[in-house]
């Protein structure tokens, strides 16, 4: 659906450049994009790859794992249907892990994997299990304490103090974090209700 919405926005914007003689700017903005996305990409290739290094020697030095065996509480909390000893559990500490360290890119496979899992545990092959919302629904709105690729975007962008947002994305994140475990478990209970 999403392809369908940027075709059409992209063919209307072409459709008004040549109604409004406008073309040249549509050319000048595409390359532009173009241009900036690549010196984008090419910019955050390092900043990125030191973070990925750096969490990369965390894990192998335990510290992932032990921020997972810090977090079982809060998975048994937020997932009481998973035994605590399954992989399902196991992936979605390291994914909540991972997306606390701010790293997203080891975070996906992650919640891919435990997301695999959890299909093993759902009765209903069919319908989404009640912890598979709840991984979606904390997954999304992780709290994140080092957001190192907004970090990078600042710094690739010349930011006096690409560090600066860290505090605020903090608080942000645990507010989006707490809005979706409460409105996981509200829905939870409605469509309960909703099925008597």
């Amino acid at each position: 659906m999403i392809d369908v919405i940027w075709l059409l926005l992209f063919v209307s914007g072409v459709v008004t450049a040549l109604a409004t003689g406008r073309v040249d700017g549509v050319s000048k903005a595409i390359i532009g994009g173009a241009e900036t996305g690549v010196e984008l990409s090419i910019g955050l290739i390092s900043v990125i790859s030191f973070w990925l290094g750096l969490m990369s020697i965390a894990e192998r030095a335990g510290i992932v794992n032990g921020l997972a065996r810090i977090l079982k509480p809060v998975g048994t909390f937020l997932y009481p249907s998973v035994p605590p000893d399954h992989p399902a559990m196991g992936a979605i500490l390291m994914n909540m892990s991972a997306n606390l360290l701010g790293v997203g890119n080891a975070a996906t496979p992650l919640g891919l994997k435990a997301m695999a899992e959890l299909q093993k545990l759902n009765p209903t092959q069919d319908t989404a299990s009640d912890a598979m919302c709840t991984l979606l629904a904390v997954n999304t709105a992780s709290i994140t304490l080092i957001p190192t690729t907004v970090i990078a975007v600042r710094m690739q962008y010349g930011s006096a103090n690409p560090t600066a947002i860290v505090g605020t994305t903090i608080v942000a994140t645990a507010m989006g974090t707490l809005a979706a475990v409460v409105l996981d478990r509200w829905f939870r209970v409605w469509s309960r209700r909703g099925e008597r």
